[in-house]
């Protein structure tokens, strides 16, 4: 479902100076009323993550604790799934879960696979998840992803996949010619993403990931870009922060976690309703959106369905965690709402 239009004035994320990302105060997001803090009950929030100690983890524990609810972190591979006709259930260490009332997945890569069963488990329960089952795999998958945002008009770097790789320098002419980037069907944080100068560079590099089962993608190389993009974080159907991140010396990837680095940025109502369209479309909840500042405008590059925020928070000092739990327990109390008999 299309997103609805916004003013640049509602829909700009304004840039705010470096704050400790522990000490940001929980305030509404930029042209929108906050949600209420305090619901009806107090509501248990599940979060599915490896680790504790992850920046994002614990940002969205202090968020939940801070709205006087109960956080509760389960190791996603420690999830045991049962099946029973209409009786689905989940255990944790052998235990019973019971009485979640909504599920943030924090899945990564590396267990992609099991993390999505878990997460349609919870769906089959009838809990409420951020973000479905469904949505994080569109995101995952690269091309499908391309294919569902070039469907619907968003423009995005030409893109080629072929199984045949006889004639690779038709697949290059394809994208516009070198330099080319190649990247790896799925694959985060800039991981499995390289650029080729040369033809030879593109079937050596093609031909090791192949040869290693791996499907990987052409795509076109937006010289305009020099080295930067935008990332947006996008809860339900707003922006709620913004930065441009900007690749380290040498290095054509901008992500944080290879090194870039992030500075606020007040975006553009187009650049704000092309992300809110793009997470849409996937149907994302939560979704990290990169773009391109192309010369016509923003050109997607990738959605990313459990996106860190520990470089966002840091430059923008914005309670991004805050907005996430906030759009979560509203989800909760809409669906409460809906299934409260009427007098």
């Amino acid at each position: 479902m299309p997103a609805k239009k916004v003013s640049s004035k509602k829909a700009s994320v304004q840039a705010r100076a470096k704050a400790p990302p522990r000490t940001v105060e929980p305030r509404p997001s930029s042209g929108a009323a906050s949600p209420p803090r305090l619901t009806r009950s107090k509501r248990t929030v599940v979060i599915l993550s490896r680790k504790r100690s992850l920046y994002s983890t614990r940002r969205l524990v202090e968020a939940i604790r801070q709205r006087g609810h109960r956080p509760l972190v389960l190791d996603t591979l420690r999830c045991t799934m049962v099946l029973a006709p209409g009786q689905p259930r989940m255990l944790y260490r052998g235990v019973d879960i019971k009485g979640v009332d909504v599920v943030i997945p924090r899945i990564g890569a590396s267990i992609t696979g099991y993390g999505l069963a878990v997460v349609a488990h919870f769906e089959m329960m009838g809990v409420p998840v951020l973000n479905s089952a469904l949505a994080i795999s569109q995101s995952r998958d690269k091309l499908r992803a391309l294919q569902l945002l070039c469907r619907a008009g968003l423009d995005a770097p030409r893109t080629v996949m072929a199984h045949d790789r006889s004639n690779m320098r038709k697949l290059v002419e394809e994208v516009g010619g070198l330099p080319v980037i190649i990247k790896l069907l799925r694959g985060t944080q800039g991981v499995g993403v390289m650029i080729a100068h040369t033809l030879q560079e593109v079937q050596t590099i093609g031909s090791t990931f192949w040869d290693l089962g791996q499907e990987v993608v052409l795509q076109e190389f937006v010289a305009e870009s020099k080295g930067r993009d935008v990332r947006a974080l996008v809860v339900g159907n707003q922006v709620v922060g913004a930065m441009r991140r900007r690749a380290k010396q040498g290095e054509f990837r901008s992500n944080i976690h290879r090194g870039g680095e992030g500075s606020p940025v007040e975006l553009s109502a187009t650049y704000v309703e092309v992300a809110v369209r793009a997470a849409r479309l996937l149907g994302l909840e939560i979704a990290g959106v990169d773009m391109l500042e192309g010369h016509n405008g923003p050109r997607l590059m990738e959605l990313n369905s459990s996106p860190g925020f520990e470089g966002l928070e840091q430059a923008t000092g914005q309670d991004i965690a805050g907005e996430m739990i906030d759009h979560a327990l509203a989800l909760v109390e809409a669906r409460a709402a809906a299934t409260r008999p009427t007098l």
